[in-house]
């Protein structure tokens, strides 16, 4: 059994059955039946009926919400946002199934036409950050492109997506189409890896999981796509709105506790205006209201678990940089925080400047010029996102085309869009989810050339 904790009282909020390995190999088998007829279905009824998905999501969203309260410790208004995104990427790729065609393709003597066909059964591994969205990333698209969609939740975070699954019954999909398997990952994920009946594999965790999920997919030649971590710069130049820039920059890596693979994590100055920025960025950090996630007023909630809060107590010396308070007693804690070069193992080098540390923690380091900054930029392992201060519009278009990342915002700190594509550079991920491209990522291409020659006598 799996115990599902309320991060913010660490009270038991449910129990789950864990998934075994012989569950995975049934659940593949009803969902290759079902995958046969849906793929069957003509194009409007399987758009119809994804938008009815949507309409019933649409018609949960609070109570959605809620449980993502519980499970997850996310702020209310966050987990209204997430489960409306549910809704909008459902609505979305509902809006692409009619348009996913093939090409006609001049050619000598015949006519040469392209198919995007389905795979078959996908399986989405989503993780405990954000259950509900990230889950929707693969689950829609694959759906819209006539497949059939194993999810397998992280085991602290399982009660929205099976919450997701009853309701997408009673929007009228076919049983076994979409299923819900909580489980360990060396257990459920690994049998959802290694199943031969499974065509694509859709996960979103850790770099050092991602790489062994790769390795095991590579020796079926099994589809994948990986969305792993981020070590995020915003690079705030002298010539930008500082003021701006600085008051932005707290909430950049704060959101979600600092819990997102997107957090601009790595906040790097222009010397001449490092001491200014840090002015105006220390109250802002301070005044951050960490507390109950149901509260409408509270701006950051717990850590997801008391694993992850000693993960991130381990990279913060005691005493530490600029921070702000967090609540005492039950519930993983941890103020919002930002390391200096002041502070020991700070440096530009050091673990907590180069390693994701997942939490509301982030360095501050001072660049000389536009050089200095490209090269600190680029001194990670991950290139998953990042953000540009500048009014210099030469700059900004320069700088985002040295910088090696996936996703980048000029003076905004903007990275996830449902209709832009998604992903990472070097060791961030392997391939784009969302965007106007994502149903295509679920399809094989097939050729057919036709000739129009006359048969020889």
């Amino acid at each position: 059994m799996l115990e599902v904790l309320n991060p913010a009282t660490e009270e038991v909020v449910a129990t789950v059955p864990a998934a075994t390995a012989q569950d995975v190999d049934a659940a593949v088998v009803r969902a290759a039946g079902a995958q046969t007829k849906w793929a069957a279905t003509a194009p409007a009824d399987r758009a119809r009926l994804l938008r009815r998905f949507a309409a019933v999501v649409d018609e949960h969203l609070e109570e959605l919400a809620q449980l993502e309260v519980r499970e997850a410790g996310h702020l209310i208004g966050n987990a209204r946002w997430e489960a409306g995104n549910v809704r909008d990427l459902l609505d979305f790729a509902a809006g692409g199934v009619e348009r996913l065609s093939g090409r006609q393709i001049p050619v000598p003597g015949g006519l040469n036409v392209t198919i995007l066909e389905p795979l078959g059964v996908v399986g989405v591994i989503a993780p405990w950050n954000f259950p509900m969205p990230i889950a929707a990333w693969g689950t829609a698209p694959a759906l819209a492109a006539g497949n059939a969609v194993i999810l397998k939740p992280a085991e602290t975070t399982p009660l929205t997506a099976l919450r997701l699954a009853e309701l997408a019954l009673e929007a009228g999909l076919p049983e076994g189409l979409f299923q819900v398997l909580p489980g360990a990952g060396d257990v459920a994920g690994n049998a959802l890896v290694e199943h031969p009946g499974v065509a694509k594999i859709v996960f979103t965790g850790s770099t050092r999981v991602g790489k062994q999920i790769m390795a095991k997919c590579a020796d079926r030649v099994k589809r994948l796509t990986l969305e792993l971590g981020g070590k995020s710069p915003n690079i705030v130049f002298a010539d930008a709105d500082v003021e701006a820039a600085a008051l932005a920059a707290p909430m950049s890596y704060l959101d979600n506790s600092g819990q997102d693979c997107c957090a601009r994590t790595r906040i790097l100055v222009q010397r001449s205006v490092y001491d200014r920025f840090l002015e105006i960025v220390r109250p802002a950090i301070e005044s951050v209201v960490v507390g109950d996630p149901s509260d409408e007023k509270t701006q950051m909630g717990p850590l997801i678990s008391r694993a992850q809060l000693e993960r991130v107590r381990s990279y913060v010396p005691s005493g530490a940089g600029i921070r702000g308070t967090a609540p005492e007693g039950p519930g993983f804690w941890f103020p919002p925080t930002l390391l200096t070069e002041a502070d020991a193992d700070a440096g530009p080098e050091s673990p907590v400047a180069t390693e994701e540390v997942f939490g509301p923690v982030a360095v501050v380091l001072p660049f000389d010029d536009e050089a200095d900054a490209i090269r600190l930029a680029n001194a990670t392992e991950y290139g998953l996102s990042g953000s540009i201060w500048t009014r210099d519009v030469g700059r900004a278009l320069r700088v985002s085309g040295a910088v090696q990342a996936g996703n980048l915002s000029v003076n905004s700190h903007s990275s996830v869009r449902y209709w832009t594509p998604f992903g990472g550079y070097k060791q961030s991920g392997l391939g784009r989810e969302l965007g106007p491209d994502a149903l295509a990522a679920f399809t094989e291409t097939k050729n057919v050339f036709i000739s129009t020659e006359s048969p020889e006598a």
